[in-house]
């Protein structure tokens, strides 16, 4: 990263990038961080953004030339957010931002040893619009539950939320599966943000902070006004066995 261009040590430009350009990018990364800012009520991490220009220079970060943007942390407290100019908008920055600040308040140890990669990747995909762009929470569930029978077949191929809990579930599989992860894990975690209802994730991020597992401060958060939701919204798939436990 040594010949990539910096005006304030936080947002790192490769060389082949021209300098005109960089106010473009920037305001992109901005809007970014407002959606960011606004979902966790407050934004706390200020990852090291590295703009490529290339592919070439992107794999260099991220281990592949496909994508447009991934995330890195350091048990050290260190965080970076990669983008590659060739697909990178705020949707794609918004998505890796929320990882960064799931590390930023949790920490790296709590995120690799508590933090199943479904809800990782659920909480990023309620600011990543890519997939589901509906403001309203109730239509988001439903839209996701959309994408997920599709990628089911119906619902006759269903990926347990046990099964993508860590990186290599959710990720070492095939594109098609990969999307299954994303979409499963889009409606438990849309169904959870309206049964948590507005201070859900900031109630789960304290009681994990107080050392709380995981599967129990998911299902304190939604206790409230569970019973309530329950009546309101058809079951949802990945429950419906048991719809008081949560898989991990």
């Amino acid at each position: 990263m040594s010949d990539f261009r910096s005006d304030n040590g936080k947002i790192y430009f490769s060389p082949e990038i021209k300098p005109v350009n960089h106010k473009k990018l920037r305001s992109i990364i901005s809007s970014s961080e407002a959606r960011v800012d606004s979902f966790f009520n407050g934004k706390k991490s200020k990852p090291i953004i590295i703009v490529c220009s290339n592919p070439q220079q992107y794999q260099k970060y991220c281990s592949s030339t496909e994508g447009a943007g991934c995330s890195l942390g350091t048990p050290w407290g260190n965080s970076f957010v990669i983008l590659n100019t060739q697909g990178m908008n705020v949707d794609v920055i918004s998505h890796e931002m929320s990882h960064t600040e799931l590390l930023e308040r949790l920490g790296w140890w709590t995120i690799a040893t508590k933090i199943p990669q479904w809800f990782n990747e659920g909480i990023a995909l309620m600011l990543d619009r890519r997939f589901v762009n509906n403001p309203d929470k109730i239509g988001r569930y439903f839209d996701y539950m959309d994408e997920w029978l599709y990628y089911t077949g119906g619902g006759q191929q269903i990926l347990e939320l046990r099964d993508i809990a860590s990186i290599k579930g959710f990720f070492n599989t095939s594109q098609k599966q990969v999307m299954l992860a994303y979409m499963s894990a889009g409606m438990e975690v849309s169904y959870w943000m309206i049964l948590s209802e507005k201070d859900g994730l900031q109630r789960l991020i304290s009681d994990l902070e107080q050392g709380k597992s995981f599967e129990e401060a998911y299902q304190n958060a939604e206790q409230k006004r569970r019973a309530y939701w329950f009546k309101k919204l058809p079951t949802n798939p990945l429950r419906f066995q048991d719809s008081k436990k949560i898989s991990e």
